[in-house]
């Protein structure tokens, strides 16, 4: 699957994306190598502000969107609990820090960033 996000005038296309159901929704990057993984779409029945944590994950990049607009992004650290955006949202995009998303991820920071955070 693949998605188009626009940020900042400029259209952001990410693949590989798979979309979790079931069992997946609640595991998530949970256990997965970095490297190894793949961005991870969360389809929501109705908007809300339900918080998620990253426990046993690795870095990512988190976009909540709402109407298939972005509402807001963040870089989640591993092993942190609670995070959630000030406003609702109906699907969570889950990018992996790594080499195959490394582009996307900078696409979002205009600033540079620290690769190895």
């Amino acid at each position: 699957m693949k998605a188009r996000i626009k940020h900042n005038k400029k259209i952001i296309e990410i693949e590989d994306i798979i979309e979790c159901r079931s069992f997946q929704k609640i595991k998530g990057m949970m256990f997965k190598k970095a490297e190894n993984a793949n961005a991870l779409l969360f389809k929501f029945k109705k908007p809300n502000k339900s918080p998620i944590h990253s426990f046993f994950c690795p870095i990512f990049l988190a976009i909540w969107l709402r109407e298939k607009e972005m509402v807001e992004f963040k870089i989640i650290k591993s092993f942190t609990l609670r995070i959630k955006p000030k406003k609702d949202f109906d699907m969570l995009l889950e990018i992996p820090w790594n080499k195959k998303y490394c582009n996307i991820i900078k696409d979002f920071y205009d600033d540079k960033i620290n690769e190895n955070i």
